[in-house]
């Protein structure tokens, strides 16, 4: 199991974070040893700009960047190293898709969404149809959190154009069955997007099993770097669309009156990109790999179930999502009654148990459910059922101070 996982994390082992009960991996994850090495490594000895210079240094350096993307095309099954596009984190990669499709469309195309999407999977869709005179709709959820699959048909039509979901709720913590939405779409002729930002940490993600054209993902939420994420991309798909960043790299030839553009991937990698992140990123697909998704998928579907089982018996806590662990990941949004998202996570920090509060990214959903903000416990592979207890333990003080 993973019980020993933690001793792979420095700040556990410093002093400020020796005895830290750290609960928002929903909205960054801790970095692993290996992760900080290799990094680490690559700006001591090997560092140099990438797919530019003929000197030893500048290949060895290139050949690290591409065997980093090699890593990310198995990570997700992609069909080529070319369908890995790298940028900045999950919500460059969604507009980037975002604003090169929809200069495709025609007015009065539609959009689907779902009622639990993160901003980055929402926003980006929206301004575009606010440019483009098109209309997002969004599918609707069930007073539990869950896509309300009976709805589908009366939200496809010749129209729909897009259907752009979240595989894993930042909120909810809900897992959508993507297979028949998926089906749904295809049969309607729309392209499909994934917002897996939340769940490449949580379980395997197959891309041509999915049968998607485009999914995103950021290194930061599993275990790697800031300032790397991922936009894969079906070769069809990407090749269909135009670039979205122009300038050095991604171009091939240029003259004072127009440019045309390299082959993929680096069609949408402009400029200098992040080297270093980018390798870091590939050593925590690695470290992943390596701890093994069954022991992955089993620890943290044990901490679902415990969390779901204490936080339902704590007096005046409601959870905001599945109550029930199937098809759930271990994120938990839960409101207690008196006491303010904002002043419990006060309390939590002070006996060092860190939580995040706020509308995580979802202020449509918070208002769905009549909300302005909410706790957020979240899980990963080095979090306990004892912090579990902790964060419990904590919340039951803070009712004490407020009551």
């Amino acid at each position: 199991m993973l019980d020993n996982s933690r001793d792979l994390f420095p700040i556990f082992s410093a002093g400020a974070g020796k005895n830290l009960a750290y609960l928002d991996n929903a909205a960054s994850t801790q970095k692993p040893t290996v992760v900080l090495e290799q990094m680490d490594k690559f700006y001591r000895t090997s560092y140099a700009n990438v797919h530019r210079g003929l000197y030893k240094l500048a290949e060895n350096a290139t050949t690290e960047y591409e065997a980093a993307r090699e890593i990310v095309r198995k990570f997700i099954n992609a069909k080529k190293d070319s369908e890995i596009i790298f940028t900045r984190n999950t919500n460059a990669s969604l507009n980037l898709v975002a604003q090169s499709y929809c200069q495709q469309l025609a007015p009065g195309d539609e959009i689907l969404l779902t009622e639990m999407e993160h901003h980055a999977n929402l926003v980006p869709w929206q301004q575009m149809a606010q440019r483009y005179k098109l209309k997002v709709r969004y599918l609707p959820i069930t007073t539990e959190g869950r896509l309300d699959e009976k709805k589908y048909d009366d939200y496809f039509n010749s129209r729909t154009r897009v259907v752009s979901l979240t595989a894993m709720s930042n909120v909810l913590g809900t897992v959508p069955v993507l297979e028949p939405l998926i089906a749904r779409a295809k049969a309607a002729r729309s392209r499909v997007i994934i917002d897996a930002a939340q769940a490449v940490a949580h379980f395997p993600v197959d891309v041509q099993k999915l049968g998607i054209d485009a999914l995103a993902f950021s290194g930061h939420k599993i275990f790697g770097p800031t300032g790397i994420g991922v936009l894969y991309g079906q070769e069809e798909f990407l090749n269909a669309i135009p670039p979205f960043e122009y300038g050095s790299n991604m171009i091939d030839q240029v003259t004072y009156e127009a440019a045309t553009w390299s082959p993929l991937p680096t069609k949408f990698e402009a400029g200098t990109p992040p080297i270093a992140e980018v390798i870091g990123l590939g050593a925590a697909l690695e470290f992943i790999k390596r701890l093994g998704w069954p022991v992955i998928c089993q620890h943290e579907a044990d901490l679902t179930a415990y969390g779901l089982s204490v936080l339902l018996k704590v007096k005046s806590l409601k959870i905001i999502g599945p109550h029930t662990p199937e098809n759930r990941g271990p994120i938990f949004a839960f409101t207690v009654d008196g006491v303010h998202p904002h002043d419990l996570a006060s309390v939590l920090d002070s006996v060092e148990v860190a939580v995040r509060s706020g509308h995580h990214c979802a202020l449509p959903l918070h208002s769905k459910f009549g909300l302005t903000a909410s706790t957020r416990a979240s899980f990963t592979i080095y979090n306990t059922k004892q912090e579990i207890d902790r964060l419990v333990e904590g919340i039951k003080q803070t009712q004490k101070l407020f009551s």
